[in-house]
């Protein structure tokens, strides 16, 4: 698949020039050895419709992207001594799916699941399952959590190989630049699993991290492979079910906060969700606007009191409004977020922010913020102050718009 490739003007040090047809080419190479990998990983037999999509973004690095759980269409068969396994969404994306089983493997007796979940369907559950013959190999793979743990460490042990035999091929990388695989869309492009009730399987988040500079060490010989490996940063975690009045509580402020009265930049319309992931912490998904209208080249920003605004006006205003969004947003996760009670003081908390569209304006398309609880902790009870705690608060810009 060709490359996405983009590059974030205000990330861009002078002191790394970017060839970018160069970084065109060694993301599509980089992007087609990965796939090879997969492939490897699940058996040269299977059918594997995923496309990884590479992207840079300079100050950052590489970002592989593998579609979300559920997502897509998806098959795979796990050979040797493992079950084969086979899945497949419902058509057009809909809310059904099944999955097969049959063991072929050398330690496997022949056995079949089917699994299906219908979102019209009146079941407390959400799912049906249906078995024969108990055993299908050593490991218990009878549930979809089973086949999603097999599924992950599949792409894990990819990945590891990618990034320590392959990853230098991305040349231009600075050594504080990363390369990483995710299975997390850009801005809030999910599909989310919320509360107690819902019917939907859980949906898992998958990132492998490894910075430049390791890499590169390992090739010089500097580090060992099993020393490469050890900082690899991975992140395998799923959703939790559980309703935390607190984490609910976040949602209600934040969406009180960018309502188009109170907020002095941009605003959101839709519901803001979050999703518990277990010992991560929470991701707060929210989407913003600065506009209304358009259709007759004229634009209202409610949260400026301004109207009739023509495309060149709304675009400068839009751009004007970024640093101070940004820079509130980040105040606010630090004074609200001392709401939350239920995370450890290891769990981050996330606010995912899919901006307002802006052509050619060079403001992000996305935004993330991430702090660790332990953070909002100290800055509630007094040890860290104001501009400590906020200079802790990680932040992650889309590619420019």
């Amino acid at each position: 698949m060709m490359g996405i490739f983009t590059l974030n003007a205000l990330g861009v040090f002078a002191q790394n020039k970017i060839d970018e047809e160069r970084m065109q080419r060694d993301i599509e190479i980089a992007e087609n050895i990965f796939q090879t990998l997969l492939r490897q990983e699940f058996g040269k037999r299977n059918f594997f419709p995923y496309e990884v999509d590479g992207s840079y973004m300079a100050g950052y690095g590489v970002t592989f992207r593998l579609p979300n759980d559920f997502n897509t269409p998806m098959g795979f068969m796990m050979m040797g001594s493992e079950p084969n396994i086979v899945i497949n969404n419902g058509k057009n994306g809909s809310g059904s799916y099944s999955y097969s089983i049959s063991g072929n493997g050398t330690n496997t007796k022949e056995s079949t699941v089917v699994m299906s979940t219908d979102e019209n369907k009146d079941d407390d559950e959400g799912i049906k399952l249906k078995r024969t013959n108990a055993l299908v190999s050593k490991r218990d793979v009878s549930s979809n959590d089973s086949l999603r743990v097999l599924y992950n460490q599949r792409i894990i042990d990819a990945s590891k190989t990618f990034l320590a035999d392959y990853g230098d091929l991305i040349g231009q990388l600075a050594p504080e630049e990363r390369i990483t695989i995710t299975n997390r869309g850009e801005g809030n492009n999910q599909r989310f699993w919320y509360g107690p009730d819902s019917k939907a399987p859980k949906r898992t988040m998958l990132t492998i991290d490894a910075n430049k500079g390791d890499i590169t060490q390992f090739k010089q010989g500097k580090l060992t492979r099993d020393q490469l490996i050890a900082k690899i940063k991975i992140v395998n975690t799923e959703t939790l079910d559980e309703l935390n009045p607190d984490l609910e509580l976040l949602t209600s402020i934040l969406s009180r906060l960018y309502e188009p009265d109170l907020s002095k930049t941009y605003y959101t319309q839709r519901d803001i969700y979050y999703e518990r992931l277990k010992d991560y912490g929470v991701i707060y998904y929210m989407q913003v606007y600065s506009s209304n209208g358009g259709d007759n080249k004229s634009w209202n920003m409610p949260t400026l009191r301004l109207n009739d605004l023509d495309q060149e006006k709304r675009d400068a205003k839009v751009k004007e409004l970024y640093p101070q969004f940004e820079k509130e947003i980040k105040e606010n996760l630090l004074e609200y977020g001392k709401t939350l009670k239920s995370l450890k003081d290891e769990e981050s908390v996330v606010i995912n922010v899919k901006m307002t569209k802006c052509t050619a304006c060079g403001i992000p398309s996305s935004l993330e913020l991430s702090v660790k609880e332990s953070v909002l902790k100290d800055y509630s009870s007094g040890k860290l102050t104001k501009d400590a705690a906020l200079a802790k608060i990680s932040v992650k810009k889309g590619v420019n718009q």
